[in-house]
């Protein structure tokens, strides 16, 4: 199937790493101009590098989204790289890391704070600073990039990262609702567990402290024992590019408000 994206131009965050690489280069590989972000010149360049080698197109734009002035750059930087966007993936994010967050009590008020700039807040300021122009131009996508565990989230000290998740969950839904037949839709993808650089310290660590022989040992483990999936793998980069590249198509233009779950079925609720 043609997604009829070839020519499109999008920002997506925190595509120097783990699922917003597979975000930028799925992107890419449909024909989109992908402006790749990070903190990470080399990171972030080797990325560029690669979808350039493959035949697409990107470019390179640092910046730290924590702040109004790394969004305001970033924002500007990636407008002024192709005249302008259509695509906005809103995928940076994270916790504002605790050496001693092992449960709710450990994780600060002024924590909480952090980690809702760095998920919601950032992604509000760049959809400020780029929905006018999609408005104008009378067609726009924005993909908010939650979690599984927005609606199914656990005890312990990951309670205000799942809290910020949800909050995307509703402000996408409010913004396609603000943004009602003007030509811009807003979705969310909430990935489940993915393969990313970032997990494999932990199944190193489950494989440690479990007596297993490696990685992949590690990794069924987990699978039989803490993610309780109805896909017997774990999810990869490019699954959650494949949901991104067809809500930010015109293909995709009758889902407006939703949120789609690419979590090898982990949930224990509907949507």
């Amino acid at each position: 199937m043609d997604l009829k994206l070839a020519g499109k131009r999008a920002l997506v965050t925190g595509s120097s790493d783990g699922i917003g690489v597979g975000i930028a280069k799925t992107l890419a590989e449909e024909g989109v101009r992908v402006v790749v972000t990070g903190r990470n010149r080399e990171r972030g360049q080797g990325v560029v590098d690669a979808i350039t080698a493959a035949g697409g197109v990107a470019c390179l734009t640092l910046g730290d989204l924590d702040t109004a002035e790394g969004c305001d750059a970033v924002a500007q930087a990636a407008l002024a790289a192709y005249g302008g966007l259509d695509i906005l993936v809103n995928n940076t994010g994270g916790r504002v890391e605790s050496a001693t967050a092992v449960g709710f009590d450990d994780v600060s008020p002024e924590q909480w704070n952090e980690t809702y700039n760095r998920n919601v807040t950032s992604a509000v300021r760049l959809i400020r600073a780029i929905a006018p122009g999609m408005k104008a131009a009378g067609w726009g996508r924005i993909i908010q990039i939650s979690s599984a565990s927005a609606a199914t989230p656990t005890a312990g000290g990951v309670m205000e990262y799942s809290a910020t998740k949800a909050a995307l969950l509703n402000l996408s839904l409010g913004l396609a609702k603000l943004y009602a037949n003007s030509g811009v839709t807003v979705n969310t993808v909430s990935p489940g567990m993915i393969a990313t650089p970032s997990l494999e310290g932990w199944f190193g660590m489950v494989a440690a402290q479990n007596g297993l022989a490696g990685r992949d040992e590690a990794v069924r483990w987990v699978l039989d024992n803490t993610v309780k999936q109805t896909v017997d793998r774990l999810g990869l980069p490019e699954d959650i590019g494949y949901a991104v590249a067809f809500l930010c198509s015109p293909r995709g233009d009758f889902v407006n408000g939703a949120n789609i779950r690419v979590d090898g079925g982990c949930s224990p609720s509907i949507n």
